[in-house]
Order: structure tokens, then C-alpha cells, then sequence
């Protein structure tokens, strides 16, 4: 059933046209106007009819069918999704490392742990402390058996500038993007609240928000971070609840921003009442530049991860929360999954005290280090952005080149890299440029030639190349 007589008003809805449209259609869905499997007019015949363009009216319909509003069919156009909706995600932003399809390749998609002897040291921690740990592993964990493990992760701080941090300010959960899906759960109100990110985040950011029913908007930066004119405008139009920053390392671009920056984004954000999602998953153990949780401790949810830093297998997430929320953080953990399970709280434990946690970090550091040292000598000499301790790079693609077309001619010489589009929202800003992530399973030799190939590629553009 065709629906071509459907013509929304999208001036009682404010902000940018493709979501004032992905509203209207939403609104209409809900109040029949539009029912299950009609058929909606083409992008460019309501284009011509809302007189706004093509590209509008696409990214409104992408965004509608990712939010299963819609349903897309190649070659029959699109309808109002079927009655019976499909549950849950559609969508997954893992990266699956299938051992068939990695067969002589080098998978630089995300980060791999180097083997700095962590096995061995979860047993000996295990080990020393068994009998004690094991003789209360029958009951449910609470907020009061993990009250060891938040004092210790205190001390996990002192290379960092956090301010004033007690273990009553930290809650505990499986991983940062668990924590990044608890603070969405903490601070999102309304019906359709709106998420700020960097124009090239992270993709956990919006997974969690569309989990939320929450809307995303990516906002540029430039060579010292987020744009505070941006940030602005945006609060301004669109009254944002939180907005999500990597300051110390920019996921996917390695950009470290500057103090006078954050600054001046903690001033904006105190100004329109916005709460800081501050990612600190990936930041190397010190810092001299005070993180937004130093700066704006009332709305700022600082998040780390063992699983960066130590083994991605070790599932510990921490949110040091806002002054004053630590227990509101921790009831959200509780209602959501009770409590970390008693073995992963016990080791986390058992590593911090014993001081094998600082150990194993320090030497993860190390590790991602000389293989960082060893894609940099190869592609030094090329646009490369990185820091000594992160397990990526960020390279931006000479003239003559598409990052898509780099990323598929990258596999075929056997290196697996990710576009910069996948870091960007739909129709989003994306640069020529990839993200390669250091797979500390390879040696620094394995990487160096590796590299090699890259740097053949880079030098012959798609024109200058054989066909």
C-alpha cells in the first residue's frame, strides 16, 4: 500500500530538517497516520514536495530504519515497518576475529593485548589467595563486598589528575561500554533526549544511545579537540543531556585535547546544565592536564577499563561519578546486574593490592609502545597521528585516495584496517583517512612488513595503479 499523500509539517519541529522529519515520521507511526507496511513516497518526490534536498530526506529514512521505524526493500523502495517490531539491536560494533578468515592476515580492525604474562599472573593472584576469596562466593555480590575493590581503584588514580576521588564516588560494572550504557541510564530523561558526540567517536556512544531512545549529534573539532563554538550552538538548539568525549586520547584520531580547551568546554557545559561522559578507556597510566572530572566534578562520569589496559578478557568498568552520585551510579549497576560476579571482583582486587595491576599495565603500555615505534618507522613520513603507549595510529590518506577503497585494497594485500566513515554518524562528516589498531598478537617485525605494504599502496593511488 502506497502512502504518497503524506506531506508532514516540519516547521513545529526545531533543529536540523533530517530530524525534524525522522520526528515527523515517528509522531505520524505512532498516531496511525501511517500505518505497517505502507509504502512511503521516494526520496526525491518528497524532497520535491517538503522542498528540501535529496540528501535530507535519505539520511532521515537511514536514521528511521536504524531506529526500525522503517523497513528498506532494494529494488520495491521503503515502508513503515511491520507491526511486530524486531527486538533488540540490529547491529553489532564488535569486531569478530573468526581464526579461518584471519588465515595470513593482520587484523588491525581493534586493539589486540600483547601476552605480557597475564595468565600467569591471574593464577598466582588466584592462587594466594584462594581459600579467602572462595569461602564467599555462595551469596549475591553488593555494594558492600565491593567496597575493597572501590578503595583500591582509588590509588589506580594517582597518575591521574581527577580531583578529589573517595571510594564513595565509584561504581563498578563489566567494561567501559556497560558503564557507558549505566550513565545513559542515570542522566537520559524525556522521550527523545539528545546525546552530544565528536563528529569521529566512538561507536559504543551510539549503540548505547540508541538503546536509550536517545538522538545523536556529532559535533566538529580541530587540531585541539572538540570546538567550543560548536558545542555551543548545539546546546542552544537542541538542549543536550550529555555530552561523550575522549580527551586524553581521541578514539579513532589519537588527538590529546589541551587544557584551555577542556576549560572552555567544562564552562560551556555548566552553563546549559550538560553531563560529561569523560572516556578515559584508552589514555595511557599518567597525565599532567586535569581531566574534566577535575574541572567540573559535579557533572563530569569519568570511565576506565581494565579491559584496555590489562586483558580486554577481565571485564572491570569503573565510573568515578559525578560529586555526590556514587551511590546513585552504584543503584543503577545493582538494578541492572546486581553486582560484578565474585571471581572478577576477587582478582581485580588480589592484582590491584599485590601490585601486579600497575605491573601489567605498565608493560601492555610498553608493548603497544615498540609496535606503535614500529608502524611509525615505516609510515612516519606519511600524515600520522599517534601517541607512544596507545594501541592505534590514525592516518590520513594522500590525494588520490578514499578511505574505503584504501581499507578494501588494504585487505587484499592482507592488512584489515577500519574506515574513518565507521567512526562517523550516517552521512556524517568522514575524512580520507583510517585507524589502524596495534595487534600486540604480532611481532614488531610482523607489523614493520605489514606496513611495507601499506606504504606500496599509499604511493600508487587507484589512477597510477595496474588494471
Amino acid at each position: 500500500m502506497t502512502n504518497t499523500t503524506w506531506l508532514p509539517d516540519l516547521t513545529q519541529f526545531p533543529g536540523p530538517k533530517y530530524l525534524a522529519l525522522v520526528r515527523a515520521l515517528r509522531d505520524a507511526i505512532r498516531a496511525g497516520s501511517l500505518s505497517p507496511d505502507s509504502q512511503l513516497p521516494t526520496v526525491r518526490e518528497l524532497a520535491w514536495q517538503l522542498q528540501i534536498t535529496p540528501g535530507t530526506v535519505s539520511r532521515a529514512y537511514q536514521l528511521a530504519t536504524q531506529e526500525g521505524l522503517l523497513a528498506a526493500t532494494v529494488g520495491r523502495g521503503t515502508f513503515v515497518a511491520s507491526a511486530t517490531p524486531r527486538f533488540g539491536p540490529t547491529q553489532s560494533f564488535y569486531v569478530e576475529r573468526d581464526p579461518a578468515h584471519l588465515a595470513g592476515r593482520i587484523d588491525m580492525r581493534s586493539p589486540k593485548m600483547p601476552d605480557v604474562g597475564q595468565a600467569a599472573a591471574f593464577e598466582a593472584s588466584f592462587a594466594g589467595g584462594a581459600a579467602e576469596m572462595m569461602r564467599d562466593w555462595l551469596d549475591y555480590p553488593s555494594t558492600y563486598t565491593e567496597g575493597r575493590l572501590r578503595e583500591a581503584l582509588v590509588h589506580w588514580f594517582d597518575g591521574r589528575i581527577l580531583g578529589d576521588v573517595t571510594a564513595d564516588d565509584i561504581a563498578l560494572c563489566y567494561g567501559g561500554q556497560n558503564a557507558v550504557n549505566l550513565i545513559f541510564q542515570c542522566c537520559l530523561r524525556g522521550d527523545r533526549p539528545m546525546v552530544l558526540i565528536e563528529d569521529l567517536a566512538y561507536a559504543g556512544f551510539r549503540h548505547a544511545a540508541r538503546l536509550s531512545r536517545a538522538e545523536v549529534q556529532a559535533l566538529e573539532g580541530d587540531a585541539e579537540g572538540l570546538r567550543p563554538d560548536m558545542l555551543e550552538a548545539a546546546c542552544r538548539r537542541h538542549s543536550p543531556q550529555i555530552l561523550c568525549l575522549t580527551p586524553e586520547a581521541q578514539n579513532p584520531t589519537t588527538t590529546r585535547m589541551t587544557e584551555s580547551r577542556r576549560r572552555e568546554i567544562a564552562d560551556i557545559a555548566r552553563a546549559y546544565e550538560v553531563q560529561i561522559l569523560e572516556d578515559d578507556c584508552y589514555a595511557i597510566a599518567k597525565s599532567d592536564i586535569p581531566s574534566f572530572r577535575a574541572l567540573t566534578p559535579e557533572r563530569t562520569w569519568h570511565v576506565g577499563s581494565f579491559s584496555k589496559s590489562i586483558s580486554a578478557a577481565l571485564r572491570l568498568g569503573y565510573i568515578v561519578c559525578p560529586s555526590g552520585m556514587g551511590r546513585a551510579g552504584r543503584l543503577t549497576a545493582q538494578h541492572s546486574f546486581i553486582g560484578l560476579a565474585r571471581p572478577v571482583s576477587d582478582l581485580c582486587l588480589a592484582l590491584l593490592t599485590n601490585g601486579m595491576a600497575a605491573d601489567l599495565r605498565a608493560k601492555v603500555q610498553d608493548g603497544f609502545s615498540e609496535r606503535v615505534e614500529a608502524v611509525v618507522n615505516v609510515l612516519g613520513g606519511y600524515d600520522l597521528a599517534w601517541q607512544a603507549g596507545l594501541p592505534f595510529v590514525w592516518l590520513r590518506l594522500p590525494s588520490g585516495w578514499r578511505a574505503s577503497t584504501f581499507a578494501r585494497m588494504a585487505e587484499a594485500e592482507g592488512v584489515l584496517l577500519r574506515s574513518a566513515d565507521e567512526f562517523a554518524l550516517v552521512h556524517g562528516r568522514a575524512p580520507n583517512a583510517v585507524r589502524m589498531a596495534i595487534p600486540g598478537t604480532h611481532s614488531s617485525t610482523q607489523i614493520e612488513q605489514a606496513c611495507r605494504r601499506l606504504a606500496r599502496l599509499l604511493d600508487s593511488p587507484p589512477a597510477e595503479l595496474s588494471i
